[in-house]
């Protein structure tokens, strides 16, 4: 068997689950049918998901991802074997990835040959190809990530870029973008809060790579973002709207799409978004 996703779930940095709200959190997202938490900058000891699950009765929890420069595949496996022996519901989803030489590297880190890190990680990795997803953009990764594992989670992607990894991957495997979200209707507004959340991701090669061969110039990638790019990277609009562009996702063939709330207070739950988002998905 293989983790339920469903169509829809939410993606949110990992450090903000480790306070006296995250079970009842958990459990609103259960209830609101929101049913797939991803897990963003997670720690490969999977002591997070374990308590999520620990709250929850039908939760699916993915990590989103655990670098492989942070975790050995070792332990990470070990981690995983002690979450799905309390929990074998088959509701953990690991996530890996190779994350991003300026973050490797001013952690102390070496960041070299990334592909083939990747490739031994997963020889090492002894948790079952349906149980493990890989973070993935360009097409070598995408190819890796069908080869290896369930499928790709990719982040900071347009519903043009999921049609691309469908075409290349084929019909069997799972395609899981993030999706960021603003839930507001201004342009000025929307576009700022946007800005704001992806100020870090334009200083990350990967990234502008991506975006360069989804056709953005350097002039789109400067001072913050065109508005041609905010606006092909992140739905904001009205709820229906929004709601609309997660379902060109699906159109385009994602599997799932998990959405992630900005708002202009990043270290909060933002749990009134997420009830407003599932009302009209």
């Amino acid at each position: 068997m293989t983790v339920r996703l469903g169509s829809f779930g939410i993606w949110s940095r990992e450090a903000l689950w480790t306070g006296a709200d995250a079970a009842d959190a958990a459990t609103e997202l259960e209830e609101i049918g929101l049913g797939t938490l991803w897990l963003g900058g997670a720690s490969g000891t999977l002591q997070v998901p374990e308590r999520l699950l620990d709250a929850t009765t039908t939760l699916t929890v993915a990590t989103g991802i655990v670098s492989i420069w942070e975790t050995a595949a070792d332990d990470l496996a070990a981690a995983y074997r002690r979450v799905t022996e309390r929990h074998p519901d088959e509701r953990l989803l690991v996530g890996i990835g190779n994350s991003h030489s300026l973050l490797v590297n001013s952690r102390g880190g070496s960041y070299d040959r990334p592909v083939a890190r990747t490739i031994a990680f997963l020889d090492l990795l002894d948790v079952p190809k349906e149980h493990r997803a890989l973070a993935a953009l360009g097409p070598r990764m995408l190819g890796i990530a069908a080869e290896r594992t369930l499928g790709t989670h990719p982040y900071l992607t347009t519903p043009e870029h999921t049609a691309q990894a469908r075409a290349l991957l084929g019909k069997d495997v799972l395609i899981a973008p993030e999706q960021g979200v603003v839930l507001e209707a201004d342009p000025a507004k929307a576009r700022e809060l946007a800005r704001g959340a992806l100020r870090m991701y334009l200083a990350l090669e990967n990234y502008t790579n991506n975006f360069r061969r989804l056709g953005f110039t350097d002039e789109d990638l400067a001072d913050g973002g065109s508005d041609r790019l905010i606006d092909a990277l992140f739905a904001w609009g009205t709820d229906e709207a929004v709601a609309a562009r997660l379902r060109e996702h699906l159109d385009a063939g994602a599997d799932h799409v998990c959405a992630q709330i900005i708002t202009a207070d990043p270290d909060t739950l933002p749990r009134a978004e997420w009830r407003r988002l599932a009302a009209v998905l």
